[in-house]
């Protein structure tokens, strides 16, 4: 959540009043992710993020922020957009899209263990089926069209080999997702994010309680599986090496099979969604790395730890073990 747009405390607390948020007591810009300024609210009322959107226009942020309303009203742990008396949750700073939306408590895990994935495979699960009947349909704008754009776009600034295997995979990609069975997966509305800095988690630490899922600001209709392979990609690996832990990942998926059952071609396709996940996220990386936008805070990440996670992918097939 890095800063490019400087709020300053009289734009907020005019904003909260149209919102009838409450009186604005505090404001702090948050440092994490790298798509839109955020800031961390407080007021009389309670705790808010106030959003401004940096790529994403106003014609697309509905599906978002609709969807964001729709799961949280069903009682998933998914912040509600905060709506003017006309209901209107989609609002302007400096000329930009933005929102506000609930804080939700507790706080990220840097280290998930067996308990935080089983919960994360329940909660996707009840999120996917939550999103079954939402009635906007936008694609996953960072799939496999992105993704050759993005190769395209960081090819000149990589080494030929790297290049070269970037090249092989998207190839391998598209082979994969013309096929007839993977394009009769299971689909519907997907989180397409959802790392671990992505959740929350209170309550003691030897009894976590999943609190909340948030920024859906990558959403978008996609197999269910790629949904997952985005979890297992960043849950279920060691951040060192970027190999599998097969019991984080084991435990995560069965939780999922447990409460929306897979069939077994999405069970068969989750390697081949597992390199998607990590190929998308590789070339994100690569994109912030070598061509970075000007932003206060801003921390790109480092795009060598997805090439581990890819290899990996390639290198070493894992499927789960499902009653």
């Amino acid at each position: 959540m890095a800063v490019y747009t400087e709020v300053d405390f009289d734009t907020a607390a005019a904003l909260l009043a149209t919102l009838d948020a409450g009186t604005l007591l505090d404001m702090r810009g948050c440092a994490g992710g790298i798509e839109n300024t955020n800031y961390f609210v407080h007021t009389d009322r309670g705790s808010w993020v106030l959003t401004v959107f940096e790529r994403l226009g106003f014609h697309q942020l509905p599906f978002y922020l609709g969807l964001m309303q729709h799961l949280a009203r069903k009682g998933l742990p998914v912040p509600e957009p905060r709506t003017d008396a006309e209901g209107r949750f989609l609002h302007a700073i400096a000329g930009k899209p933005a929102a506000l939306v609930n804080r939700l408590p507790g706080a990220s895990v840097d280290h998930p263990g067996v308990d935080h994935c089983t919960q994360l495979g329940t909660t996707l699960a009840h999120l996917h089926d939550a999103a079954l009947d939402y009635p906007m349909r936008q694609p996953n704008l960072r799939g496999l069209d992105w993704w050759a754009h993005a190769v395209e776009l960081v090819a000149p600034h990589v080494a030929p080999a790297l290049a070269a295997r970037l090249a092989d995979e998207l190839a391998w990609q598209q082979r994969f997702h013309a096929d007839p069975a993977t394009q009769a997966l299971p689909a519907g509305a997907v989180h397409a994010d959802l790392f671990r800095d992505n959740a929350l988690f209170d309550g003691p630490p030897d009894a976590p309680r999943l609190s909340g899922v948030f920024d859906f600001y990558f959403a978008g209709v996609d197999h269910h599986a790629y949904d997952l392979g985005v979890c297992i990609n960043d849950w279920c690996v060691d951040l060192d090496s970027g190999r599998l832990d097969e019991l984080r990942a084991q435990a995560l998926v069965a939780a999922y099979h447990a409460a929306r059952p897979m069939s077994a071609a999405e069970l068969a396709a989750l390697p081949g969604m597992r390199r998607a996940a990590a190929l998308r996220f590789w070339l994100s990386r690569l994109a912030d790395w070598h061509l970075p936008r000007e932003a206060a805070l801003l921390k790109p990440k480092d795009p060598t730890h997805f090439e581990r996670v890819l290899r990996d992918c390639v290198e070493h097939t894992w499927l789960p073990r499902l009653a």
